[in-house]
């Protein structure tokens, strides 16, 4: 018996507890690293893109992106190529009808101003080409009428101008026809082209006419005159022209 206890003394004692807490070290991962919550991936804001080309405004102020020309015969004829200034140094006179295509209309209506013979009438010494060659003056004319419109009714000016020019243009007129000695009136459809000539005219005929000794400034009367002929208005001088045309046309088909 005494043997028995010496050999059982000899063997080395394993506890078990240490033997299950190898068993649950080795489930463990061996560097302790902290456990991070996977987060849903963020959405990538869309850089703006850069605009390649910087937008050109008439006189750096207004654009002509949006404006548009209702008038399905003079889409053609009524250029809104996007100009800073509206001086092309009378580069379309070189080939006929290239104003169509190489000129800012409102380069046209300030040409238009500049025009001698279009008023009649001379006071205090002053005739219709009283504004002829001084295209800079008349440039500052155009710009304090577009500001003027702005203000009064919180619309694109130039839009206002094309609208003025597709309610003052006349469709027909007369031309007189003779024969043997005998003259008369003939109703004739107009080109495009000329309409559009034609209703510049108009407005600056019925612009221009009023500023003498009138306490308001061109700049207003032009500003007001625009306002109306763009909403049709029957007090525009240059709608009223434009009926009266049309009606004697009527009267001599």
């Amino acid at each position: 018996m005494a043997r028995k206890k010496k050999t059982e003394e000899a063997k080395p004692e394993q506890p078990k507890e240490e033997i299950s807490e190898e068993k649950v070290d080795t489930s463990k991962s061996s560097p302790e690293e902290p456990t991070v919550e996977p987060q849903p991936a963020e959405e990538s804001e869309p850089t703006p893109k850069k605009k390649s080309v910087q937008e050109i405004l008439l006189f750096n102020r207004w654009s002509f992106e949006g404006t548009e020309v209702k008038d399905l015969s003079l889409q053609s004829y009524v250029n809104l190529t996007p100009v800073i200034i509206p001086h092309s140094g009378g580069k379309h006179q070189h080939k006929r009808f290239w104003k169509t295509e190489h000129i800012s209309i409102v380069e046209r209506f300030i040409n238009k101003i500049m025009t001698p013979g279009l008023v009649g009438k001379r006071i205090k010494g002053r005739g219709s080409s009283h504004n002829m060659g001084k295209k800079q003056k008349v440039i500052n004319i155009i710009y304090n009428a577009f500001a003027i419109i702005e203000n009064k009714t919180g619309e694109n000016p130039i839009q206002v101008l094309i609208n003025a020019i597709e309610n003052c243009a006349p469709r027909e007129e007369t031309t007189r026809i003779s024969l043997g000695g005998i003259s008369y009136q003939q109703a004739v459809d107009i080109a495009p082209q000329r309409r559009v000539d034609l209703a510049l005219k108009l407005i600056v005929q019925g612009t221009v006419g009023l500023a003498y000794n009138n306490i308001k400034t061109i700049d207003e009367l032009l500003a007001n005159e625009l306002i109306l002929a763009g909403r049709n208005d029957t007090n525009s001088r240059a709608v009223k022209r434009k009926d009266e045309l049309e009606r004697v046309a009527i009267s001599a088909r």
